[in-house]
């Protein structure tokens, strides 16, 4: 396997070490062997020293498994990790010439730039991060510096304290996991649960509840070194009773939430958790619009616990942010471990399984439809089928979807809508760029190709939503 970064690859070594303890009931020695086993000898290779190395491997595989459960986020800061990256700030470069006209100091509304020695200086205690000193300088001497984490966070939800190191504001966090992606020390993680899927996986074996897996249709975006095929029989080798699309929970939340949109002529998804807490936190006004449907990770758990009450649902997708959305109290009854794609390769190889060498399984349980939500514009393009399938005459309702991809896109629809200039009626909201194809949680986080989630799409039997969803007695509510 091949991974974007360094990080990525230590954080896969970590989980699938800790899988490994857990299959071999040495989990107790984990602490101790697995630092070791992830850096030998004496010569650091990624710090100061292999003491600092191997002690942030130790806090690297308290979160392998679980973290501080008691914490609501999905999301963690390994302080010792963080390299106290330089506070963001406005900064002087060079190509400050010291004109005279002095923009920047009489555009600065906190009085923090003075000028000594014929230059312009900014007082960091005063600065309060608003730009017009950058936009009034006529030579572009004045940039801005961010933390990388701090510049991936949309919604401002990191700090800083007071040794420096990221702090994460639970009250703000969305678990959106871009964070996670865009620290270069990894010292930003999602915990796992993979040690619980594990204990999930082995009752099933043994006879027990049994275990079954929602994958997200994003998955066929994920292992180009086998068959979409072959990784459904190598989940199911681990021991789940049988893996289902959450593209089948895709097309019934589609069906519903196009009724609903109907009934109530405006609404934002309910599809993406971290969209959906964003809302919540940020825009409290606007919760009123979220659709009361469940997402398509919940939506299909239903159905399966309806069909075996004793059933254990294990999610596994793309998504950071679905570790929060389990903690909910509506979804804790029907979700109980969500893993991600990282965290689904860890856990195969842990056990053993060589994909490309199985044999392949069949994965056909939802529309072309259910499929493509893993992109961008796909939720639209459903809730425009459903629409259609029901017979809603456009002339009577006309769909007008605002397709967000980025958190950033999310607000300014919501913003728009808040003071009632939003010409759409439907408010598609992705946190991720791209959609779920672009998720914290994938194997590879460059930019992803539309294309191949349509391509699979096409590959399904059923071609419309209602084909799809008209073979199951489903639960309502």
């Amino acid at each position: 396997m091949i991974f974007d970064t360094n990080v990525q690859e230590l954080k896969y070594r970590v989980l699938k070490a800790v899988a490994e303890h857990a299959y071999a009931g040495t989990i107790d020695q984990a602490f101790r062997e697995i630092p070791m086993e992830i850096v030998p000898g004496k010569e650091a290779t990624m710090r100061c020293c292999v003491y600092k190395e191997r002690a942030i491997v130790v806090e690297r595989v308290k979160l392998a498994m679980g973290g501080e459960r008691e914490r609501p986020g999905a999301i963690e800061v390994i302080p010792i990790a963080c390299d106290e990256c330089p506070r963001s700030s406005y900064t002087v470069s060079d190509y400050c010439r010291g004109c005279i006209a002095h923009r920047c100091v009489t555009n600065c509304p906190v009085g923090a730039i003075s000028i000594v020695d014929h230059r312009a200086q900014i007082d960091p205690a005063k600065c309060i991060q608003c730009g017009k000193c950058a936009s009034a300088c006529p030579y572009n001497a004045i940039y801005s510096y961010q933390r990388p984490c701090e510049a991936a966070c949309k919604i401002k939800a990191i700090g800083v304290g007071e040794e420096g190191e990221a702090v994460i504001d639970e009250d703000r966090c969305i678990s959106c996991g871009a964070c996670v992606n865009q620290c270069p020390f990894g010292a930003i993680v999602d915990k796992s649960y993979i040690l619980d899927a594990i204990q999930m996986l082995q009752e099933s074996l043994a006879g027990g509840r049994k275990a079954y897996a929602i994958v997200a249709p994003s998955i066929a975006s994920q292992f180009q070194y086998a068959t979409l095929g072959q990784v459904i029989t190598g989940i199911k080798r681990m021991g789940f009773q049988d893996v289902i699309e959450a593209a089948l929970g895709a097309d019934m939340v589609a069906d519903k939430e196009a009724m609903e949109l109907v009934e109530k002529s405006f609404l934002t998804s309910s599809c993406c958790p971290a969209f959906v807490a964003y809302i919540e936190k940020e825009m409290p006004q606007m919760a009123q619009y979220i659709s009361h449907n469940l997402s398509p990770m919940a939506e299909i758990a239903q159905l399966i616990k309806k069909t075996d009450p004793q059933a254990q649902v294990i999610f596994i997708g793309p998504c950071t942010a679905k570790k929060m959305e389990a903690q909910r109290p509506h979804i804790r009854q029907l979700v109980d471990c969500v893993l991600t794609f990282e965290e689904l390769q860890a856990l195969i190889d842990a056990n053993g399984i060589v994909l490309s060498e199985l044999e392949e399984s069949l994965l056909d349980n939802a529309s072309y439809f259910g499929r493509i939500f893993a992109r961008s514009g796909g939720l639209s393009d459903a809730v425009a089928e459903a629409l259609k399938e029901h017979g809603v005459d456009p002339q009577q309702f006309q769909l007008r979807p605002a397709v967000c991809s980025g958190i950033e896109a999310c607000r300014l629809a919501l913003l728009k809508a808040s003071k009632g200039a939003l010409p759409e009626n439907f408010i598609e909201g992705m946190a991720c760029i791209d959609g779920c194809i672009g998720g914290a949680g994938c194997l590879t986080h460059g930019p992803k190709n539309k294309g191949a989630v349509d391509k699979y799409g096409k590959l399904a039997m059923e071609k419309n939503i209602q084909d799809a969803i008209s073979v199951y007695d489903l639960p309502q509510g």
